[in-house]
């Protein structure tokens, strides 16, 4: 069998089997959030999120609204400098995001079956 060969039924397999994944794949909800960032903000994201009583004064005086948070929550990145991951009930983690130009920094408690926004800082 010569090379071209070889290489046309390799490419052959390869596209059926690239075909085939696409057909499997594409009802489900697969993800690869393997950085630790990307699986900080799965977790929290599948979370229902509790507004603390200091986030809830800065929504209601109109600073910032819970769509902002959303896109910070779902965009941002975790700045583990800043977060304490070492608790063993509920971690802190810090969460930046820059939205139009305002850098928005949420403190967000990530407990076992529900997230809580405890501050709300922006720059």
């Amino acid at each position: 069998m010569k090379l071209i060969q070889r290489i046309g039924y390799y490419l052959g397999g390869f596209s059926i089997g690239l075909i085939l994944l696409a057909f499997f794949l594409s009802g489900k909800k697969a993800s690869c959030s393997y950085s630790p960032n990307a699986r900080v903000i799965k977790n929290i994201g599948i979370k229902p999120l509790k507004y603390s009583s200091e986030a809830l004064k800065l929504i209601e005086n109109n600073v910032i609204d819970t769509s902002m948070i959303t896109i910070a929550l779902r965009k941002g990145r975790v700045n583990f400098s800043l977060s304490n991951t070492s608790l063993d009930s509920c971690k802190v983690y810090v969460i930046e995001e820059d939205i139009d130009d305002v850098e928005i920094i949420l403190t967000v408690e990530n407990c076992d079956s529900l997230a809580t926004l405890k501050n709300v800082r922006i720059k």
